[in-house]
């Protein structure tokens, strides 16, 4: 029983988003999970947040034009399929089928559904290294998902 259960292969998911801290998880995943990353597809996961829009429809006192709100949610649309596009890129060059899957949301709440919706088993997560002022006050994505995803919670932080 034992033996079976070290040869399954877990279903990874990497969370990714503008900054490079997040593509350098995922090349690290691709270089150090390789037996659990080219068994099953590896999902990469990216969330539109919702701050943006908030923040217009503020600016605006409220009266925010439709066809702006719209344009800003095609904007986030094409930087997230962008986002996506090219770590499937980077995981292609190393012989490894990607899944992409983009939600609109809180990126910390967005990850832990998509974790406990997809029955994720790694969740891989890049660390932004945000100071402990700014993590205090604005939280931290990777912080909350190790403590509310229903999986193992991988933060990698790149080095300096």
């Amino acid at each position: 029983m034992a033996e079976i259960e070290k040869t399954k292969k877990k279903k990874v998911m990497v969370a990714i988003d503008a900054n490079e801290c997040s593509h350098y998880a995922l090349e690290w995943a691709l270089e150090n999970l390789t037996d659990h990353v080219t068994a099953i597809p590896l999902t990469l996961f990216t969330v539109q947040s919702i701050s943006d829009i908030n923040y217009i429809y503020a600016a605006t006192h409220g009266s925010t034009a439709p066809e702006l709100i719209k344009s800003v949610q095609e904007q986030q649309s094409k930087l997230a399929a962008a986002l996506l596009e090219r770590a499937k890129d980077i995981c292609s060059g190393r012989g490894v089928i990607a899944e992409t899957m983009s939600r609109v949301g809180d990126p910390k709440e967005a990850i832990c559904e998509a974790v406990e919706k997809f029955k994720v088993e790694l969740l891989v997560l890049g660390n932004q290294g945000k100071g402990t002022l700014k993590r205090t006050f604005l939280g931290s994505v990777s912080n909350y998902c190790v403590q509310h995803a229903n999986c193992p919670v991988l933060v990698v932080k790149k080095p300096a």
